[in-house]
């Protein structure tokens, strides 16, 4: 089972033939559905009054304080009466509708872990007009980050007629230091145009308490927050404080990383953006290579602990003769190392264009391990340029061969990536991803983190999103295919695959024991680029039907 201190983040929930639910908090878990009265925010705060001990009170108490009254209580869907709606079959999602973590199972398996499906649900448990929400961008930048605060600005008011929403400037540190945007469909209009984020943002700058005491006092009752794994982890204190107080404010998370490294989803939007925009960046590289003889060009993508990105655009580029990524350790010299096969792939066609991820060969650069140490206010490791490390080992290697003279292009279009706009594809999602979350709070629930699984939206518990980083596997098929594509070694040892291995079992055998074991499943998820479990469709990401 779920541990004691994951109690209030995620709900286990077990039903017949081995189905499990990963339930996601909801208000009615820690609102009593009585009526109990709200202290003036001087008071809940200054002295030793709890929430709890609220309820206990005397009317009496309560007039003296100058509190008011409210009820946990439930409205009708404004959906019902919406026109968009009206030709729509079903457009409430039942209450039992959960889906599947995994969807290749065999005839005598458990029905395994599912997560709660997203969508409108018949009744919601906010007034349109008493909704006063907030939205807050942090970390990194993403393609797709002004389509999600778009489409949760217009979610909010063209579905449920919510007219105040509150734009957070410069990330967390916004709260409490007073900078807001006022949002409405029109300002928000042509933003999913525009690359970057309109609310600015920033690393670092959480305090729980200030960020909480902001909520307060400014009245906000919707907290959607998009960012990454940091971001989603700031993001599961504030609902635990947000909690801990009592409060009715649903605090909903919208996954971003353009490195597809969180875990559970089957992508995180501005993927597909960055995997089509690296293509330019290869094909730039390409022919650079091809037009002068021994021609290398050597491009580095992102992929900081994750190398998503640098493994699907070798494989959409077709162009690409090796492909460099974290996950996958790699020799300069001796018999199988890169600096054999570059010779050789240069004596067989000429020319050869490299892909590495940033994260790729952190190890190999013994001279900077003190800046290795390093980190930013989110606390990532400061990486050095590998690929600018790289292209001088490669120089350095064949101005050793007289034999052999080299001309190698480096390229980095890391920043030209992640600035531009979401394509059209990733805009769809953005849209899915911030109705979904509309819905979910709207709908109740708290302290959760929206995404698409086995295709479907889902709601997902914090706990699930921050347990560890998504991976690509490199015992998989998917980058077996990667292999058999660019006809690279693997520049593994037996050792090192062996290894790999025993680190990585089949995912259908973890999925058969986490079924069994509600703590194995936390502690050993399969990961989701298993391409033959469901996650994904040959083509690399599954798109919704």
């Amino acid at each position: 089972m779920a541990s004691n201190d994951s109690d209030s983040q995620m709900k286990i929930v077990h039903g017949d033939a081995g189905y499990i639910l990963e339930d996601v908090p909801h208000f009615a878990d820690y609102i009593p559905n009585l009526p109990v009265f709200s202290l003036s925010l001087s008071l809940f705060r200054s002295s030793s009054i709890t929430y709890a001990n609220c309820i206990a009170l005397t009317h009496s108490l309560a007039d003296r304080l100058c509190t008011t009254f409210f009820f946990l209580q439930t409205y009708p869907n404004p959906l019902r009466s919406n026109p968009a709606y009206s030709v729509v079959k079903q457009y409430f999602v039942h209450m039992d509708d959960t889906v599947p973590q995994k969807v290749v199972v065999h005839k005598d398996s458990p029905r395994g872990v599912h997560f709660r499906r997203a969508g409108p649900r018949q009744k919601v448990y906010f007034k349109s007009d008493e909704v006063h929400a907030c939205i807050v961008t942090c970390g990194g930048l993403c393609p797709g980050l002004n389509t999600v605060i778009r489409e949760i600005v217009c979610g909010l008011s063209y579905m449920y007629g919510v007219n105040k929403v509150l734009g957070i400037d410069g990330g967390y540190r916004g709260f409490y230091s007073k900078n807001t945007i006022t949002l409405t469909p029109k300002v928000v209009n042509d933003i999913h145009k525009r690359g970057g984020t309109i609310l600015g943002t920033s690393r670092g700058g959480h305090d729980t308490g200030k960020i909480v005491d902001s909520i307060q006092d400014r009245g906000i009752n919707q907290v959607y927050i998009i960012g990454g794994d940091g971001t989603q982890r700031g993001a599961t204190v504030i609902y635990e404080e947000v909690r801990r107080r009592g409060l009715k404010v649903a605090i909903a998370g919208i996954p971003k990383t353009i490195d597809n490294d969180i875990p559970v989803i089957d992508k995180s939007f501005g993927f597909d953006t960055a995997v089509e925009e690296a293509q330019r960046a290869i094909n730039a590289a390409h022919v650079e290579a091809e037009s002068i003889e021994n021609g290398i060009g050597v491009v580095k993508l992102m992929g900081r602990y994750s190398g998503f990105i640098a493994m699907y655009a070798t494989l959409a580029s077709r162009d690409v003769d090796c492909c460099l990524i974290p996950e996958s350790p790699f020799y300069l010299e001796g018999k199988g190392g890169l600096f054999e096969f570059i010779e050789k792939r240069l004596k067989e066609n000429g020319h050869m264009v490299i892909v590495i991820a940033e994260g790729a060969g952190q190890d190999l650069l013994t001279e900077s391990m003190q800046a290795m140490d390093q980190k930013d206010a989110s606390g990532n490791k400061l990486l050095q340029d590998v690929g600018l490390w790289i292209s001088h080992k490669i120089k350095d290697h064949f101005a050793r061969k007289d034999k052999m003279p080299i001309n190698l292009k480096y390229i980095d279009p890391t920043y030209m990536i992640r600035a531009i706009p979401s394509n059209a594809s990733d805009n769809v999602y953005c849209t899915l991803l911030a109705q979904s979350a509309v819905h979910g709070a709207m709908a109740g629930y708290t302290g959760f983190t929206v995404g698409l699984v086995n295709g479907r939206q889902t709601y997902i518990p914090f706990i699930r999103i921050n347990e560890r980083q998504n991976k690509v596997v490199i015992t998989d098929r998917m980058w077996a295919r990667l292999l058999s594509s660019t006809n690279q070694p693997s520049f593994l040892s037996p050792k090192d695959l062996e290894e790999a291995k025993k680190a990585e079992s089949p995912t259908q055998l973890l999925e058969e024991n986490n079924c069994n074991d509600v703590g194995d499943a936390e502690k050993e998820q399969p990961p989701k680029d298993e391409q033959e479990s469901g996650n994904h469709t040959d083509n690399g990401i599954k798109t919704q039907n």
